[in-house]
Order: structure tokens, then C-alpha cells, then sequence
């Protein structure tokens, strides 16, 4: 499929190119709402600038699709609906942004791109330019059936294989109160909870730790600040070169911890628990501390009732003695 290229001008500005057909496409009906831009949901997020930087760190992750639109301009719904449903068809293997170009055309101008529509592919913090412009019926179909698959294939021959994290029904109430719905944030954890929000995960580690020094029982805030504290560390880690490292150094515990972190991003925890349970088994009780701090902030992650935990608690107390 020929691309069309965004122009290599880093100096540009979206205000000379404002699509004055445009205008007469304009709804000012709400996302999710009869006439309305579709609502993000499932594997699709709206992402602002603020934002963007933690889209950019995951991409380490699971690979994102970037799509720069303006949620008021109808003639670009067909669009959204369309990468949204092949994404959530994907089931987590990849992860839909959105980027409204008129509420954050910094990020537009860092791509170098004219306008809306573009979407780009993210994997590993590098953008791949995929089209700009609106797609005819046949290019869209090009999109969704092949490229797409393709983008996945190629982020985990990179060693790019995590899941993205599933954010409810795009389907259910657009006001929130459905089944669905994400729930609310505790008052006590909403400091914690938009610095996390903004990427700054070192600075919501330690708001979580402030709540838990308050409620040691709060469950939620160890969870958050365990992941926090895993974003922070491994975020942006370069997935291949980790696991090669793990792989020629099976004896240094630092690069041991490394694997581990990008395999707890990534959704694979019984890999993580494995990996360092079967590092101390192998003989290097030296790391024992190390390896079993990281275990019990590992510990706090899945719900209580995962059978996975249970199994690497008991293993971790038989091998400390």
C-alpha cells in the first residue's frame, strides 16, 4: 500500500492548514452520545499531551496505533469506528490513541504532520508512519485486515509482546454509571493517581506511599505504588536488549530483576514470579533480599485470589530457609 508521507517540515504549524470543508462537518454532540464522536473504550484511549509521553514508555510494552483526528469533524467517525473494532478485536495485542489535533497540536507538529487524519504505528517509542489523509473504503480495508496484523507480528519479533490493559465497554453508558464503568478514585489517592496519569511514576510512588503510611491497609494504594514503582524502573526499558542480557548473564541479579520487571509490564506474571523464584533455586541465596523485596512488591499486583500467587508465595518461603 503507497503511504502518504507526512511532509518533513519540523517547523510546522497546523494553523495554516485548517480544512475549511471542514467547518460544515462540525457536530457538537459528545462522544459516545446519537450523532456524536464513538467513545473511547476497550483498547482505545483518548490521549492528551500531558499524557503522551506514558503512550510513548508502553509502547515498550505492546504496540499503539496512533490516530491524530478532530472528534468534532463527522466524516471521520467511519474511521475511528473502524480502527477501534479491529483493535478490540485484537484483544489487547495492540492499543488504539487517539490525539485530537485541535486540543494538542504539539504533538501533530512533533510528528510533522498537515492535519487530521493521520495514524502512525508505536512501537518501542519509534513512530512508523502508516497514512495521512482520509483512506478510501479499499485502503481502509487494507488497514484493518493486513496491516494491523502486521504491526503485531512485528512488534514481537522485537520482543514487543505485552498486553495492553483493557478499559472498559465502549458500548456501555456514556456517562459512566454502567456496569462497566472504571470506578472511581478514592479523594485520598487523587494526587497519586494524575501524577501516574502524567508519567511522572517516581512522584506517584511516593504520593501512594504517603496514603499508605496513613492506611497500611489500603490495599489499592500498594498496588498502584508497586506499579508506579515498576513504570518508573522499566517503563522505557529496550525489551530485546534486556532479555539478551538476561539470557548471556544468568548469574547477575540485576539483569535477572530487569527481565522480570518487562515481563510483570507485559502482563506476564508467572513468568516474572518464575524467573526469580528459579534464580534463587539455582543457587544464589547472595540475592536473596533483593529478589525477594521485588517478589513482594511483584506480590501486591494480581488480585488475591490469582493462583499464581499462592503458588510463588510458598515457593519464595520454602527457599528462604
Amino acid at each position: 500500500m503507497a503511504e502518504k508521507k507526512p511532509q518533513a517540515n519540523p517547523g510546522i504549524s497546523l494553523a495554516g492548514a485548517v480544512d475549511l470543508g471542514a467547518l460544515k462537518h462540525q457536530v457538537k454532540a459528545e462522544p459516545g452520545q446519537a450523532g456524536g464522536a464513538p467513545a473511547a473504550g476497550g483498547y482505545v484511549i483518548d490521549v492528551s499531551e500531558a499524557t503522551f509521553q506514558a503512550v510513548v514508555q508502553t509502547s515498550a510494552t505492546y504496540p499503539v496505533l496512533l490516530l491524530l483526528w478532530m472528534p468534532t469533524d463527522d466524516r471521520l467517525f467511519p474511521m475511528a469506528r473502524a480502527l477501534a473494532d479491529a483493535v478490540n478485536a485484537l484483544k489487547g495485542k495492540m492499543q488504539l490513541a487517539r490525539i485530537d489535533v485541535n486540543q494538542d497540536p504539539q504533538i501533530a507538529q512533533a510528528l510533522q504532520i498537515k492535519g487530521a487524519p493521520a495514524l502512525f504505528a508505536l512501537i518501542g517509542g519509534r513512530p512508523m508512519p502508516i497514512l495521512q489523509g482520509l483512506p478510501g473504503d479499499a485502503e481502509m480495508k487494507q488497514i484493518v485486515d493486513e496491516l494491523l496484523p502486521q504491526i503485531v507480528q512485528l512488534a514481537q519479533q522485537s520482543g514487543v509482546t505485552g498486553e495492553a490493559p483493557y478499559s472498559g465497554d465502549p458500548d456501555a453508558d456514556a456517562g459512566g454509571a454502567g456496569a462497566n464503568a472504571e470506578p472511581a478514585v478514592p479523594p485520598e489517592h487523587q494526587e497519586a493517581h494524575r501524577l501516574a496519569a502524567d508519567g511522572d511514576y517516581a512522584g506517584a510512588a511516593e504520593a501512594y506511599a504517603k496514603v499508605l503510611e496513613a492506611n497500611p491497609n489500603d490495599r489499592l494504594a500498594a498496588r498502584e505504588r508497586s506499579k508506579a514503582l515498576l513504570l518508573g524502573r522499566s517503563g522505557d526499558v529496550d525489551v530485546r536488549q534486556a532479555r539478551t542480557a538476561a539470557a548471556d548473564r544468568p548469574d547477575d541479579v540485576d539483569a535477572q530483576l530487569t527481565v522480570a520487571d518487562v515481563d510483570m509490564i507485559g502482563g506476564q506474571i508467572g513468568d516474572a514470579f518464575s524467573r526469580l523464584l528459579d534464580y534463587l533455586a539455582a543457587g544464589h541465596k547472595a540475592d536473596l533480599e533483593p529478589v525477594r523485596k521485588r517478589l513482594l512488591e511483584y506480590f501486591t499486583i494480581p488480585e488475591p485470589d490469582d493462583p499464581r500467587l499462592k503458588t510463588a508465595r510458598r515457593r519464595l518461603s520454602t527457599l528462604m530457609y
